[in-house]
């Protein structure tokens, strides 16, 4: 019997079976990006895991509705407009095209619903009301409105800390406004030159924190079944959230908490404030999208992943290791060896249910890749064709293997085709081994194979050929 989908839950520390709060339905919120500049490989990996996390939810026969927000008003996207000199709307615009074609080009599902921050800062006002007359919020002698954490008596769960051990590590900037060292705002005051909005405590913006727990329980209602984000988001971020929304509902705000590892360079965090990120398009111009996704999901979401070229470069590998097994299949007939696919499935789906364990699904993909190799090697061709359905079926639950194998394994690495060259040099290279022209035919696939391209004979006298991944 099918093991039950289990989720790992960062507010308890476990993993617990996952049952949505609504059968059939799941209410799926992610703190998206904030748009002052291009989305680095670190939010690549956040996008991609809960990409995967939707999709396989669906897989499941859940109906999924998958909200992530977009903050495009804050101090950066402000700072930055003026470095700039341009309107902060026209930065943000911009920003938000390129991410979408940054998620276009990873394969990435559009959430059903991206809401912008400047879309709800009337209901964030309304929120902000509700706390300040429930005496979780309070105006401070600099006019701007913070929330008062002490007001809230379960606040540091999600960090499994309490109030003094907090308030003992703190690194927030002492601000003799504040009641707390550890309260934040929900509402600035403009100041001259700032975008603005009319509120009962003077124009200003919402703060960063009010942002999410508006929109998240106004698109799906409390209680959420999984909120998730980058792990640097667990604390104060997605704490924050949790205070205002359930001090504002009196309700449960989420059942699952769900945060994806870091991307980190030299064992450090990856992060635009570090200067040591990579944007996603940089690291496509010498990769193919497919493989830096796969480079971003092997690893299980929860755990930290190390950028290196030689990590990208075994993604390469693997890809071309399935794209491979794929390539050449003929059309399938009866399905006489189903069952043997559906072991795979049934295995596929007992890891993935174990909270989303990615590095195991991959695993039972590479059992079937081998598979159809060795039906192909003992010319059972119809079941390495049934098989290979099946490892394109499972493969794109995960948001993969579903490019054309030739054109996948026909490329360099920086994505450029010299197809019409290299197929010249085959014809070339054949034409002499049908004259017999061995030191012709050595002389041209020594040449093929400076230029990276591995060639492959057949017992039915065809050439195919690859790109060697790891050709400099």
């Amino acid at each position: 019997m099918q093991e039950p989908l289990h989720i790992y839950n960062t507010l308890t520390g476990e993993k617990a079976l996952f049952k949505p709060s609504t059968p059939g339905l799941i209410k799926l919120y992610v703190c998206g990006m904030t748009v002052y500049d291009y989305c680095h490989i670190g939010h690549g990996r956040v996008l991609v895991a809960f990409d995967i996390i939707a999709r396989y939810l669906r897989y499941l026969g859940y109906e999924v509705h998958y909200v992530r927000n977009i903050t495009d008003i804050d101090d950066k996207i402000i700072r930055r407009a003026l470095e700039n000199k341009e309107h902060w709307k026209d930065l943000t615009e911009r920003f938000i095209q390129a991410m979408e074609e940054d998620e276009a080009a990873l394969n990435v599902i559009k959430p059903n619903k991206q809401p912008r921050a400047t879309e709800y800062v009337g209901k964030m006002i309304e929120m902000i009301r509700t706390l300040i007359r429930k005496n979780f919020a309070y105006i401070a002698s600099n006019g701007d409105v913070y929330y008062n954490v002490e007001s809230f008596k379960n606040y540091g769960q999600l960090a499994h800390q309490n109030l003094e051990e907090l308030r003992a590590g703190s690194r927030v900037e002492v601000d003799a406004a504040k009641h707390g060292p550890l309260d934040f705002v929900l509402w600035k005051l403009a100041k001259d030159n700032e975008p603005s909005w009319d509120s009962d405590w003077g124009p200003g913006r919402p703060g960063w924190h009010i942002e999410c727990a508006t929109m998240a329980t106004h698109l799906l209602k409390s209680p959420i079944d999984i909120h998730g984000g980058g792990l640097d988001l667990q604390f104060p971020h997605h704490q924050n959230e949790l205070a205002q929304a359930e001090a504002a509902c009196d309700c449960r705000f989420v059942n699952h908490w769900m945060h994806v590892g870091h991307v980190q360079v030299n064992h450090e965090k990856m992060s635009k404030s570090l200067g040591n990120f990579f944007t996603i398009r940089n690291v496509f111009r010498k990769y193919n999208p497919e493989v830096v996704r796969y480079f971003l999901a092997a690893s299980h979401y929860r755990s930290p992943v190390n950028y290196t070229e030689e990590h990208l470069a075994n993604a390469e590998q693997a890809l071309q290791r399935f794209y491979t097994a794929l390539r050449g299949l003929p059309e399938p007939g009866l399905a006489s060896k189903q069952s043997k696919g559906e072991i795979y499935k049934e295995r596929f789906k007992e890891k993935m249910n174990d909270d989303f364990n990615t590095p195991e699904a991959w695993g039972v993909l590479f059992d079937l890749a081998r598979d159809i190799n060795r039906s192909r090697e003992q010319g059972q061709m119809q079941e390495a064709a049934q098989l290979g359905i099946n490892l394109k079926h499972l493969g794109g639950v995960l948001g993969f293997l579903q490019q054309d194998p030739e054109m996948f394994l026909q490329r360099d690495e920086i994505g450029n085709k010299q197809n019409d060259k290299i197929n010249e040099l085959i014809n070339k290279r054949n034409e002499a081994r049908q004259n017999k022209n061995w030191a012709e035919a050595d002389r041209v696939r020594d040449e093929l194979d400076k230029m990276g391209v591995i060639l492959e004979d057949s017992a039915d006298g065809k050439t195919r050929w690859k790109m060697n991944k790891l050709f400099k």
